[in-house]
This record gives C-alpha cells, structure tokens and sequence, in this order.
C-alpha cells in the first residue's frame, strides 16, 4: 500500500513538473508549484503551556505560486516533545505515597512522559518581493485554518505496569483537538540557478480545543473545559520548486 502512494506521489510530481512551460525565474514572475519540508520550534501559551513545556515540530506542504505572487496549498505537521507537566499527580491514584508505579513483576516502573500531536493547515499568503535576488521570492506573509490535536504519550518500557497498558492508558493521556488559525511573517527564498530554495518564519498558532476522553481517571470525571492555547513558532523550511527552467541563450558570430 505504502509503495503505492509512493509511486502515485513521484509521478504526480513529475508529471505536475513536466506540464509547466520553460520560465526564466530571474527576470519575470512565474507560477510555480512549491513542495516543502518544515521544521519548527514551538513555544506553548495558553491553556496548553500549564501541561507542556517547548516541543519540535515536522512536517511538509504543497503550494501553488501564482504570476502575481499570491501563495495558496496546505500544510501538516507532527509536533513531539519531552517537557511534560504535571506528572507527579497524574498517576496519583495508581502510585505509591513515593510517587512510584508498581509493576507486575513487584519492582517500580519506568516511567517517561511525552507530547504527542498533529496539525493540518489550509494556507494562503503573498509574496512581497522585497530584498530579492528575483521577483518571485521576498518577504511573505501567510495566514491559514485547520485542525489540532494533542495528548499526552505515557510509555512504560516493557509494558510492565498492566495499570496502564490498553484503555486504561487513555484515560490519563489528556487528550483533546480543535479548529485552528495561524498567521506568519517570514521570508522565502528562491534560487535564480535553483540550488538553493528555502524559507524562515515566525508563527503565531491560536487553538481552541475541547477534551475527547468521556472520564480523566486520575479525577474521576470528565474534563468539560472548553481550552484556548497559543504556539508561537519558528520555522525553517526546505522548498523544491517544480518548474522548467529555460534555456541559456548562446549567440555564434
């Protein structure tokens, strides 16, 4: 199945790349698909800053660059980190009065906490190409919606501990999800030999999420807040553009 995709993704990209006439990226504004890879750096405010410290994030997009630098595509991302809050009154109710979890074999558990979450995004924004090697690269300002998620990965090496293997591990992970909106301001980069094509950004991220679980077990009851939380992110991303380039004049005398 996963060679499938694959070879349907190539094609589509080669056959998206061939289908685009020869442009001189130097001189005039083209349009262009852009494929991208993102990595980015998150900092948490809001609701979600009182369960997770700073987390990375992954991910990549597709956009279309329009002859007049209108940008429109989506984006997703797999976000991951190891500052996790709150942990020794999470599993309160399954520990020891030390804080330790017993595991089957009568000895403490490991335990070792992470973030876990995705976010897709629909974006649109503009190409300001000022401070350019071209027109078709500049600052830019992007702003999009979508969908976000998180939970809490609780990982007992070994599985060790049966109070948290299966269903009873979810009802601890805190898990919730939520419509998003983001905006950006960073600057893209396109090569006139196409080498070398990239972008940095700052992004502001506001979610409002709502709990999935129907009982925290560590409270006894369901988590009905309704949740507001910001990231604010830096980003870099790796871009490949997919046109034609033209070719180099060559004059005989």
């Amino acid at each position: 199945m996963y060679r499938k995709i694959i070879s349907f993704i190539a094609a589509l990209v080669l056959t998206t790349s061939c289908l685009f006439a020869q442009v001189n990226i130097h001189d005039s504004t083209i349009f262009t698909p852009l494929i991208y890879a993102t990595y980015g750096y998150q900092f948490p405010g809001g609701d979600l800053a009182k369960q997770f410290g700073s987390n990375s994030s992954i991910g990549g997009g597709f956009m279309l660059k329009t002859k007049k630098n209108w940008l429109f595509g989506a984006e997703g991302n797999f976000m991951f980190g190891q500052s996790v809050r709150n942990t020794d009154s999470l599993l309160s109710n399954i520990s020891t009065r030390d804080g330790f979890i017993i595991d089957a074999n009568g000895f403490y558990a490991d335990m070792v906490y992470y973030e876990r979450g995705f976010n897709f995004f629909a974006k649109f924004g503009k190409v300001i190409p000022l401070l350019s090697p071209n027109p078709n690269c500049g600052f830019t300002l992007v702003a999009g919606a979508g969908y976000i998620q998180d939970k809490i990965r609780i990982h007992n090496p070994g599985n060790t501990a049966p109070q948290l293997l299966g269903d009873y591990k979810k009802g601890y992970d805190r898990l919730n999800g939520g419509p998003a909106v983001t905006g950006s301001l960073g600057y893209m980069y396109l090569s006139n030999m196409r080498l070398v094509n990239f972008s940095v950004s700052f992004e502001f991220m506001q979610a409002w999420t709502t709990p999935y679980r129907k009982r925290d077990f560590d409270t006894g009851r369901q988590d009905t807040r309704k949740l507001s939380s910001q990231f604010y992110t830096f980003k870099v991303c790796w871009i490949i553009p997919l046109y034609r380039r033209a070719p180099k004049e060559f004059y005989m005398y």
